[in-house]
C-alpha cells in the first residue's frame, strides 16, 4: 500500500495520503476501512463485513464506505501538481533595485530584489547577518515580481511564482532553499519544517509552539535572556536523523513586547518596525545571540506555550493527539514516504505539555525542568 501509511495512536490513528501529502485522525474502525480501499476492496466487500461487526442496517454500512471512498479516498490519492511549481513565462530583469549580501555558515548568498515590496518581505529577518557586498559569492536568488506574481530563481533554476495572496507560501520557499543552500541538503532530505520556536540547552532541543498573539516568540527572546539558546524562531528545520538544525532568522517581536523585553534587549528601543499587511501586524527583529549555525539538537519535547495573566503558572502534558492537532496544519512535512513514516514515529515518541504562565521565574524553571526530565 504505496499512496498512504496508517500508525495507530492511542485510540486513534494517523493516515498520511502520499499524493495530497495530508495528514488525517480517524478512529481505528475508519482507518482499517481506508486500507482495505487502498488495497482494492470492493466496497461491497466491505460494507458487508461491516454489517457484521457493527451489526447495522447494510444500506448504511454500504453508504457510509461509498462517501468515505468519494469524500477522502479519492480526492487524496489522485496526482496533485503544486501550484508554483508550475513554470510559467518570465522575463528575469535586467538590473534590480536592491542588491543585498548575507553571510551564514561562512557560506556568502546575494539576493537581489525588483522591488522594495520583496525587500521587505525577506531582508529584516536576515538583516543581522547582511556583509559587504562581494564577488565571491556561493549562492545566488533573484526575486522579482510581474503585475501579478512574485517569483523566485535561485541560480538560475525557476523554484516558483506566488500570487500577492499566497506571498506567505513565498516567503516559506525562500527559507527553504536559504536552508538547502547553507546546509547542502535538498528538499527531499528533511523531515519537515514546522511553524515553532526552538531552544537549545546543554545538549537538547526543544520546541516551543502557540497561536498567534499567545507569547511564543516572546517567550522565546526571554528564554535567551536567561542563557538558553535560540535556534530558531517561527521557522524550525528537523532533519531525517531527528535533528533540530538552527535557522538564523530574527527573533519577531511584536509592539507589546518590547516594554517586557527592553531591560534584556535595550536595543530594542531603536529597532526598525515593519508592517506585514497580509497579517495585519507590527514587527521589530531581535538578533538571536546564538551564531553557531552548525550544530544540531536532538528534540526533548514540545511545549505548547500561553501567556496569561490570570494564571501564575500551569503546566500539564496533554495527547500526542491533541498535539498532533494543533502542530501539523501549519507545518510543511516532506511528501517522501520514508521521511513521513519517520516523522510518524518521531513524533509518536515525543513528550507534549501545554505551559500557561505570567510568571517568568517560574516559566524558566519549568522548561530547565522539562530539558532534565525532572517534570
Amino acid at each position: 500500500m504505496d499512496l498512504a501509511l496508517i500508525k495507530q495512536l492511542e485510540d486513534k490513528a494517523f493516515v498520511w495520503f502520499k499524493n495530497s501529502n495530508q495528514y488525517i485522525v480517524v478512529e481505528k474502525l475508519t482507518a482499517s476501512i481506508i486500507e482495505q480501499l487502498l488495497c482494492k476492496e470492493s466496497i461491497q466487500k466491505i460494507a458487508k463485513s461491516l454489517v457484521d461487526e457493527l451489526d447495522i442496517p447494510p444500506i448504511e454500512a454500504l453508504n457510509f464506505v461509498t462517501d468515505l471512498n468519494k469524500q477522502l479516498v479519492i480526492p487524496n490519492t489522485i496526482k496533485h501538481t503544486e501550484e508554483n511549481s508550475v513554470v510559467l513565462e518570465y522575463e528575469v530583469p535586467l538590473s534590480f533595485a536592491f542588491e543585498n549580501y548575507y553571510l551564514i555558515n561562512s557560506k556568502i548568498i546575494k539576493v537581489v530584489f525588483s522591488t522594495e515590496f520583496e525587500l521587505s518581505l525577506i531582508h529584516p529577518k536576515f538583516a543581522h547577518l547582511e556583509t559587504t557586498a562581494t564577488t565571491d559569492v556561493d549562492f545566488l536568488f533573484q526575486v522579482f515580481n510581474n503585475s501579478k506574481d512574485t517569483f523566485l530563481i535561485v541560480d538560475g533554476i525557476f523554484v516558483g511564482a506566488w500570487t500577492h495572496e499566497n506571498i506567505h507560501y513565498f516567503q516559506g520557499k525562500f527559507c527553504m532553499k536559504i536552508i538547502e543552500s547553507i546546509y547542502q541538503k535538498k528538499e527531499n532530505e528533511w523531515m519537515g519544517v514546522f511553524h515553532a520556536s526552538a531552544i537549545n540547552y546543554k545538549e537538547d532541543a526543544l520546541l516551543i509552539l502557540g497561536d498567534s498573539g499567545n507569547g511564543k516568540s516572546t517567550s522565546l527572546a526571554l528564554l535567551q535572556a536567561q542563557g538558553f539558546h535560540c535556534i530558531a524562531d517561527d521557522f524550525v528545520p528537523v532533519d531525517t536523523n531527528h535533528k533540530v538544525v538552527t535557522f538564523p532568522a530574527g527573533i519577531s517581536v511584536k509592539p507589546k513586547a518590547v516594554d517586557v523585553l527592553i531591560s534584556d534587549y535595550p536595543s530594542l528601543k531603536m529597532a526598525a518596525e515593519y508592517y506585514y499587511k497580509r497579517l495585519n501586524k507590527t514587527v521589530r527583529y531581535l538578533p538571536p545571540k546564538n551564531i553557531n549555525y552548525k550544530k544540531k539538537f536532538p528534540c526533548k519535547a514540545l511545549v505548547f506555550i500561553k501567556y496569561d495573566t490570570s494564571v501564575e503558572l500551569k503546566v500539564s502534558k496533554i495527547s500526542n493527539l491533541e498535539a498532533f492537532e494543533s502542530l501539523v496544519p501549519d507545518s510543511w512535512i516532506s511528501k517522501v514516504s520514508e521521511n513521513a513514516a519517520s516523522f510518524l514515529t518521531w513524533f509518536s515518541n515525543l513528550p507534549c505539555y501545554q505551559l500557561t504562565y505570567s510568571n517568568n521565574e517560574m516559566m524558566y524553571a519549568t522548561i530547565k525542568s522539562i530539558f532534565e526530565e525532572e517534570l
